[in-house]
């Protein structure tokens, strides 16, 4: 029996000592709201034949006609992403003319698959020099990526690649992490959304106020790239009270909702969302959506439009199939108390 259980013991300790990323895959020890950094050489890399594994719709991390902005030597780093955290991550070549590309995945914290033989992933980013200018964009030498975490944390490879059978040459490697554990220590007050009783063709008047509503802690769900809602650099916009309202959306009929301050001088925003009909998934716990609209006070006049103190989200659409809205009402810059009109506005497709 002992050498049974010892023959076990074994494979258990061999098994778990395996249980890693390679020893070519270097470990960067990343830090909440801190930036680390690290030089390094395609030298130091290697030649991937096949790059298939990126642009397996379980990868999707670029397609197969951007193959040859891969084609380098392709250096590995593995790190941490803690939970509740955006992760940035810059390649700066040491010469300005060299052309490389990067890419990083995100997986589970128990998971060490490295590519080529990575067959999925939580999410994949790459960024590559472009074919095309871009409109109001512009391209220098560095490459830029970034991935985020709502409520778990993640395993994080890293390649820092030379395209176009780039082999050799000098870089440096950033990596900035902003949130993180350290920033989410509060406690998440408990949201509970008013459930509102809509007639298609009929405009649906509520009224409310943010002091019945909750400050949401993390909103990071709102940049998250399979949510879209609206960018980190609007954050402030959201950091006052949300009042949430869920509203059945019909098959064949789209809805537009638009809140009207009591005080006209009251800095309000407003999102909705749109999940499945049987679909319970509310903010900040929102790993992805349909579809997500919003509006807040501009930050700069825009040709040919106006606006007032009201707020108003249109484009919720439901075809073939009916949906759920949620409706965020909020304070913006901190606002907690204030009374409105919340007006929602459901309509034949």
């Amino acid at each position: 029996m002992k050498r049974v259980f010892l023959f076990f013991a074994i494979i258990f300790i061999t098994a778990y000592s395996y249980a890693q990323f390679p020893e070519y895959v270097k470990y960067i020890e990343s830090k909440a709201n801190n930036t680390v950094s690290i030089k390094g050489n395609l030298s130091q890399g290697k030649i991937f034949n096949d790059l298939s594994w990126a642009w397996n719709s379980s990868v999707a991390c670029f397609p197969g006609t951007q193959k040859e902005k891969f084609t380098g030597n392709h250096v590995l780093f593995f790190t941490k992403l803690p939970r509740k955290a955006i992760m940035h991550i810059t390649v700066i070549p040491k010469d300005k003319n060299a052309d490389f590309s990067i890419y990083a995945y995100s997986i589970g914290t128990t998971n060490y698959a490295t590519v080529p033989n990575m067959h999925s992933c939580v999410s994949c980013e790459a960024e590559h020099k472009w074919d095309y200018k871009k409109i109001g964009k512009t391209q220098d030498h560095t490459r830029s990526i970034r991935l985020n975490a709502i409520n778990n944390p993640y395993n994080v490879v890293i390649g820092v690649v030379g395209a176009n059978g780039l082999r050799k040459a000098a870089f440096k490697l950033e990596i900035k992490i902003e949130g993180g554990e350290e920033q989410n220590k509060g406690i998440q007050a408990e949201v509970k959304p008013i459930s509102v009783s809509c007639e298609k063709n009929k405009i649906t008047e509520v009224k409310g106020n943010l002091k019945n509503g909750v400050i949401i802690n993390d909103l990071s769900w709102a940049w998250s790239s399979s949510n879209a809602c609206f960018p980190e650099t609007q954050k402030k916009k959201f950091t006052g009270n949300h009042v949430l309202y869920v509203a059945d959306l019909p098959k064949y009929s789209k809805m537009e909702v638009t809140v009207v301050p009591d005080d006209k001088n009251a800095d309000f925003s407003i999102y909705a969302y749109v999940i499945g009909a049987n679909s319970n998934r509310i903010v900040p716990n929102l790993p992805s959506c349909i579809r997500c609209e919003v509006d807040h006070k501009w930050d700069y006049p825009k040709k040919g439009k106006t606006q007032d103190h009201s707020r108003i989200v249109k484009d919720l659409i439901a075809n073939n199939n009916p949906y759920k809205v949620v409706i965020g009402v909020v304070g913006a810059n901190g606002l907690k108390k204030g009374s409105y009109t919340l007006k929602i506005n459901l309509k034949n497709r």
